[in-house]
């Protein structure tokens, strides 16, 4: 077996049932706020789009996709973002979800026969930046974002010598699990960077629908290229995905778009892994971008949870609404770990110990002393846990 498989952790919520075994809990129905997999319901568009599609599943789909869904996705990111345009010929694929292309897209970009390769990830982060660094045969390094940074990037902290040997940086905005939007001042720090060194930038937006006002979506990293003149998007790819958008998580499907140079390497690669789009899907994900009614009731559904659970947990865990996304990152007294396993023992609601989102680095773990709180489930439940919470505290 590839010896770099040894390097792999448990993912986080394989943690989560070890720290779980054994726990009694009260009779009172669970209510899950760990993971972050949305729980409204999914479209009827949806549906219907992909059962007038199931001939589709009589041929093999391409590795690029439709020439509809990629001038969909193009002319979804023109809107969204205010682009002037977008190449969907050469600037966008699509994927089969954003998680599988976050770790593809790692294996293609990274060259180990340079000497010791390193992969930037933010601190806490999502697990696979990890993994696709150390089966790429490259070294993850973290940059911590705590509350005295704001959860921002101290880029700083890497020294010169550290970032000359970096090929991949991942970014997370909206941030998962802190909801944080990274400002235009910090993508215009981060592209310098990107120039002086040479490294490529994964951008991974799959938290970008999920906002608090209309008005005011969250910025993205095409959008920010844009207004600072970086014509062809230079070394930037960014990753979205239908699942929280649309609430179709087990649809599996996203897109990557960006820099021509380098999606013209990811599709080469991608011919090989073998991971072409169901033409089935590509039916329905047309169908899910082309509409943004259901996005904005989505939208007001979190809305409405956030407006009710932030003032009832705010005086006991500290917690405030986010930029975007639907978590809340809680600071807890003690251990996180005894936080959750107590509170699952008291309340039969499960939240996730924030030390499992992160790994020690510059002498801390970021996440110890926090727990993420999945808004995921009805807003009924949500506010039967907020209660349970603030009763167990209290």
């Amino acid at each position: 077996m590839n010896p770099l498989l040894d390097r792999l952790q448990p993912y986080p919520f394989e943690k989560l049932r070890a720290l779980f075994s054994g726990v009694k809990t009260p009779d009172l129905p669970a209510i899950r706020l760990s993971i972050g997999e949305p729980q409204h319901a999914t479209p009827d568009l949806i549906f219907k789009a992909m059962t007038e599609a199931f001939s589709g599943l009589a041929v093999y789909p391409t590795t690029a996709g439709s020439d509809e869904l990629r001038q969909t996705i193009a002319g979804w990111i023109a809107r969204r973002y205010a682009l002037p345009e977008i190449d969907w010929a050469t600037q966008v694929l699509p994927v089969n979800g954003s998680r599988e292309a976050l770790f593809s897209f790692a294996q293609a970009v990274l060259d180990a026969s340079r000497p010791a390769p390193l992969v930037v990830c933010p601190n806490p982060f999502y697990q696979i930046y990890e993994g696709a660094a150390f089966l790429g045969g490259a070294q993850p390094v973290f940059l911590n974002q705590t509350p005295e940074n704001n959860f921002g990037f101290d880029w700083e902290s890497l020294s010169e010598a550290e970032w000359a040997r970096v090929q991949l940086l991942f970014v997370c905005s909206p941030g998962n699990p802190t909801g944080r939007v990274m400002s235009l001042d910090e993508w215009r720090e981060l592209f310098a960077l990107s120039d002086k060194y040479g490294f490529v930038i994964a951008s991974d937006e799959c938290y970008s629908e999920i906002y608090f006002d209309e008005a005011n979506p969250p910025l993205g990293a095409l959008e920010a290229a844009h207004k600072l003149g970086r014509k062809g998007f230079p070394r930037l790819v960014v990753f979205s995905s239908l699942s929280k958008r649309s609430n179709v998580p087990g649809l599996r499907s996203g897109f990557v778009a960006g820099d021509a140079k380098v999606l013209a390497g990811f599709l080469k690669y991608r011919t090989y892994h073998g991971c072409a789009m169901s033409v089935t899907v590509q039916a329905a994900s047309i169908a899910a971008w082309k509409d943004e009614t259901h996005v904005q009731a989505n939208r007001a559904m979190y809305r409405e949870k956030f407006d009710a659970l932030v003032p009832m947990l705010s005086p006991v865990l500290g917690v405030s609404r986010p930029d975007a996304g639907f978590y809340l990152w809680a600071k807890t007294a003690g251990d996180d770990t005894a936080f959750a396993r107590d509170l699952l023992a008291a309340t039969h609601v499960t939240v996730l110990p924030g030390q499992y989102l992160a790994r020690e680095a510059h002498g801390r773990n970021p996440g110890q002393g926090f727990i993420r709180i999945a808004l995921v489930a009805s807003r009924q439940e949500c506010l039967t846990a907020a209660q349970r919470i603030v009763g167990h505290l209290k």
